[in-house]
């Protein structure tokens, strides 16, 4: 964005540009309002509040870089190079205009439309919010030559903003411990904003976020000058990419920036992920909507005016297979549904992208004939296999695979007939299958064994996939269908459980599964319907006694409890259970441990299913030696 955009002098930005609306009370009786939740989602946001004011300055041309450290006592420090928040007296409010940014709810110079054009963060409440959910927050303003503190304990200043040094520099710094008492957890985990902050510097190429986590001494450099195109590369780099350099475009439309990067590979999964200034929208909304109303209309338009596409349509669908994208703005006001931002809807947005992208596109088609070919034969390709699998169902329909009334042989199905109380185990192997079969309820839990691995469906035309005899019969078990198609409100279990060995196979298998449902299943995870068990790793036994341990520490512990004497088993296979041990630990509702599988973030879930399952070894074996030590109990 042009910083032009911006012009607004440094005496002009001061204690006046801030407008308060009264109230943080309400913050601590319904965190969840502002933060989302409670969990270690809300606890991430509240990084992401801090962080998003200094991404804010640097949007409006006044800051380059944002340091954000994690403190060895679990506190957080993030530190921007803007202009500083304003120290001096509000003289409508008769205190500090800091105070004021970090006591009252509202109050913020995001809603003084001089202050800032677009601002990714929560409407200038989140500083607030953070403050109102921190045990402790020290501020530490460089602004005008001094050095201006203030902390505050739960939202309560101790007292007034002090001077306690001079400066050259000038910025914003907040240090904040979030409340125990408001959080079930606040331990912050690195990893989850490392996505963040990495997708932050690709969407603004003139922004640099330094991280830091001084647990462990990690430290990482965010820049990206090559922005978004470099982002979808980023993005495809476990993929083959059809053509090597990604398509780009940008430009400005009724006050909307826009900033779009496009890339095809030979996969058949489309990523197409959105940004409002900066904020991830994982529900899409009118901006991408333009995008793909755009991108349809814009190839079917070249294709049969170069006599690629005789008597053919392409659809959307079609034109959107392989294609990775990023489709990011920025905007005064955006409107969003509903409190969570994650779908735009303010109508502008729409007609700028697709005016925007018919002039851009088109161009872009008519200048790059070699490239637009190789998007018409992949996107004719997806017609044909698309219209393929449509005659198959259309002849098949009444002996359909998948609306057969005849269930797998292998299913051990249960009596219980209201799926909101069935059960589906799916289990590794005949062995561990006739120990579950034994063990279960008959009443509300089925077992269905698998034999060997499923197919990979990353690497997997959709249309093949019920040639897969295994994936047939998890279909036709599970009573969705597949694919585009997929029914949730059929399916014959509310509870969907992967239950695998706790070794490579079965991470494995466990691994094919999930990418299974959420290539092709996607509304069995979104609705909560699958889980993950959890069976013990040991078994500690003196005598009668016995106790089941799920990691080294509970055997260590279990071991000190039993005393001298103590036997430990290592269950390397479930099929080592008998039936009743498997019912105890892994199966029985009373006492079980199981993991619900959720999508917190759809774009990271994309990625991490593209490098684990993708063609490319290179960016597989980074990811596994950059996880290597979170990895527990692995047998090989």
């Amino acid at each position: 964005m042009d910083g032009n955009d911006f012009e607004r002098s440094e005496e002009e930005y001061n204690a006046d540009s801030i407008v308060a609306l009264k109230g943080l009370e309400a913050v601590r009786k319904r965190p969840g309002m502002y933060i989302g939740s409670t969990d270690a989602r809300g606890l991430h946001h509240m990084v992401y509040e801090v962080v998003d004011n200094g991404i804010d300055e640097v949007m409006a041309g006044y800051a380059t870089e944002v340091d954000v450290t994690i403190n060895e006592d679990g506190s957080v420090t993030v530190v921007d190079d803007g202009r500083g928040i304003p120290t001096g007296m509000n003289h409508k409010e008769g205190k500090s205009a800091l105070e004021l940014c970090l006591t009252d709810l509202h109050a913020g110079g995001k809603f003084d439309q001089n202050s800032y054009k677009v601002s990714g963060g929560l409407h200038g409440v989140g500083v607030s919010v953070v403050n109102a959910l921190s045990s402790k927050l020290v501020a530490i303003v460089r602004r005008e030559g001094k050095v201006f503190r203030q902390s505050y304990k739960i939202g309560i200043p101790d007292g007034p903003v002090e001077v306690i040094g001079e400066s050259d520099e000038h910025g914003t710094e907040i240090t904040f411990w979030p409340d125990p008492d408001m959080f079930e957890t606040v331990v912050f985990d690195y990893t989850t904003l490392q996505n963040r902050f990495r997708n932050q510097a690709f969407l603004n190429s003139e922004a640099t976020v330094n991280f830091e986590d001084k647990r462990t001494g990690r430290k990482e450099r965010f820049h990206y000058d090559g922005g978004v195109s470099e982002f979808v590369q980023y993005l495809n780099r476990s993929k083959t990419p059809l053509h090597q350099v990604p398509i780009r475009f940008n430009g400005e439309r009724n006050g909307v920036n826009i900033d779009i990067a496009m890339q095809y590979t030979d996969g058949y999964n489309e990523e197409i992920d959105s940004f409002v200034n900066t904020i991830y929208t994982p529900e899409g909304g009118t901006h991408l909507t333009g995008f793909r109303t755009s991108l349809t209309k814009c190839l079917n338009d070249y294709g049969k005016a170069n006599n690629i596409l005789k008597d053919t349509t392409l659809e959307g669908s079609d034109v959107r297979e392989g294609l990775t994208a990023i489709v990011s703005i920025k905007m005064a006001e955006p409107q969003f549904e509903g409190q969570t931002k994650a779908k735009l809807g303010s109508s502008v947005a729409q007609g700028a992208v697709i005016g925007l992208m018919n002039e851009k596109l088109s161009e872009y088609l008519l200048e790059n004939p070699a490239v637009a070919q190789i998007i018409l034969k992949k996107a004719i390709s997806a017609y044909e296999g698309r219209e393929a699998a449509r005659k198959a169902r259309d002849a098949t329909r009444r002996k359909s695979v998948l609306e057969t009334t005849s269930l797998p042989g292998k299913l051990a199905d249960c009596s219980e007939k209201d799926p909101s109380k069935c059960e589906l185990y799916i289990v590794e192997g005949d062995s561990a299958g006739g120990s579950a079969k034994q063990g279960r309820d008959r009443a509300f839990q089925a077992i269905l064994p698998l034999r060997g691995k499923i197919l990979n469906v990353e690497k997997a035309r959709p249309d093949k996939l019920l040639d897969h005899e295994e994936i047939k019969n998890l279909a036709i078990a599970i009573g969705g269908g597949i694919g585009r198609d997929f029914d949730v409100s059929k399916i014959r279990y509310h509870s969907i459980v992967i239950m695998t060995d706790a070794d490579v196979d079965g991470a494995h298998i466990g691994t094919l599964l999930l990418t299974l449902f959420y290539r092709q299943m996607r509304p069995l995870i979104d609705g909560g319907h699958v889980y993950i068990a959890m069976p013990p790793l040991y078994r500690v036994y003196k005598g009668k006694k016995q106790i089941y341990a799920y990691n080294d520490e509970e055997m260590a512990a279990a071991m000190a409890e039993l005393g001298p004497g103590a036997n430990v088993s290592r269950y390397k296979g479930l099929g080592e259970m008998n039936p009743q041990q498997l019912w105890d630990t892994t199966m029985d509702p009373e006492s079980r441990i199981m993991k619900k599988v959720t999508v917190e973030d759809g774009m990271i879930a994309d990625q991490l299913f593209s490098v684990l399952m993708g063609d490319d070894v290179e960016p597989r074996r980074e990811f596994i030696i950059e996880h290597a030590h979170e990895v527990i109990n692995l047998d090989v």
